[in-house]
């Protein structure tokens, strides 16, 4: 594989990762491996990531990358489209389709060009088909060859649903590009494969940095790690010792940490004592799932991912949602929210703080609901009622 994707190795990857390999924390089982730690480059602070715009933009009118995806992807791309459209949005939509039955990946190498010559994009879940070794994951390849190194997900119900638990405030903060999703799996022999988990000291050190400095932007009170340090003594032993390190820098901020099963069954019976969580990449898929089912579905919340140069905003649970595509059910307020912190991302923020007023209105005074949520509604029912709260916004 040539280009950006074919950079995606073993040899790149064990470039990148060595200092943080050799920098495990002592107490996990460096010493015996007759590792000793090495001094660790610090990273800028996060608030850089907030902050930075997309390169892109001609005639005061934005450009950014549009990712469709598969299954229902495309049509809620479509409403995206018309909402800006009729709401006078000044973003203009390079798209870029990816084959998911094709085995070459030209179109993922394109796609990651115009990500990196617009800075940010909206997207949708990309179907990888092929279970053959030799054809990666489209949503990885983006997420490591970009650097986009943390994905943020803000969990916060609806009064307008009715759900297991109200008044549910949690930010997830999940490290993006290493553990189980480093790439790193081979056969030893016949029947036997081993799939290496990666964790690192600098990925840790900025995950963990990004969360604290999330947490004292927006006032939160509690930032807590999530791991299986208890068994994974060096891996999520190293992350966790990271996080504690980070955690004294922050005084003001209280940190706790909790192991992956009892954070899961905590959550079902109690969200409301988690405020900022910080976790490695698989740890991330499960909590948000479990947190996205407590409130109401996959179809509702949206999720960020950053970098120090690029931006990706796509729905928070990373569904395709094959089996309704095509049917005018699928509930299209995730990616709306997606396209509000969009919006938000490149300080246009009247339409933005537009956008999610029509969303809070649509679902939570309008209570127009499609079938994920117990209503009889239609997608367009929903893209319609937010596109007339949008026109009226731009009239005054």
């Amino acid at each position: 594989m040539a280009g950006a994707v074919g950079r995606i190795n073993l040899l790149k990857l064990t470039q990148n990762h060595v200092g943080g390999l050799t920098a495990c924390a002592k107490p996990f089982g460096c010493a015996s491996m007759g590792i000793e730690p090495v001094p660790q480059r610090r990273w800028k602070s996060s608030a850089h990531l907030i902050k930075s715009l997309p390169k892109a933009k001609y005639g005061g009118r934005h450009t950014v990358t549009m990712l469709p995806g598969g299954g229902i992807g495309p049509e809620l791309m479509s409403y995206v489209r018309e909402v800006f459209r009729y709401a006078g949005v000044p973003v203009d939509f390079e798209e870029v389709p990816i084959d998911p039955s094709n085995d070459s990946n030209e179109d993922l190498e394109y796609a990651i060009t115009s990500i990196r010559r617009n800075g940010a994009a909206l997207k949708g879940n990309i179907e990888t088909k092929s279970l053959s070794p030799n054809v990666i994951s489209r949503n990885v390849a983006i997420r490591n060859e970009l650097d986009l190194f943390v994905n943020v997900l803000h969990c916060t119900s609806f009064p307008g649903i009715q759900s297991r638990h109200s008044d549910v405030d949690i930010v997830v903060v999940r490290q993006n590009t290493e553990g189980e999703y480093a790439m790193m799996e081979h056969e030893s022999v016949h029947g036997v494969v081993e799939c290496l988990k990666v964790v690192t000291r600098e990925n840790s050190d900025r995950v963990a940095r990004f969360a604290f400095d999330y947490a004292k932007r927006h006032g939160r009170k509690k930032v807590t790690t999530i791991h299986k340090a208890n068994i994974m003594k060096s891996s999520d032993g190293l992350f966790l010792a990271v996080c504690r390190e980070v955690a004294k820098q922050y005084p003001d901020i209280q940190h706790n940490d909790m192991i992956i099963d009892n954070c899961c069954m905590q959550l079902v019976s109690n969200p409301h004592q988690f405020d900022v969580m910080v976790m490695p990449n698989l740890y991330g898929s499960i909590v948000s799932n479990v947190i996205c089912g407590l409130i109401g579905g996959a179809g509702l919340l949206s999720g960020r991912n950053y970098g120090y140069e690029y931006a990706v905003f796509e729905p928070g649970t990373r569904n395709t949602g094959s089996a309704i595509a095509g049917k005018n059910i699928a509930n299209p307020i995730s990616m709306m929210n997606s396209a509000a912190d969009l919006l938000h991302h490149l300080q246009l923020e009247n339409h933005a703080v537009w956008l999610r007023e029509a969303i809070d209105k649509t679902i939570n005074v309008d209570r127009i609901h499609t079938p994920d949520l117990g209503g009889q509604a239609t997608s367009m029912d929903v893209v319609k009622n937010i596109i007339t709260f949008m026109q009226a916004k731009t009239k005054n």
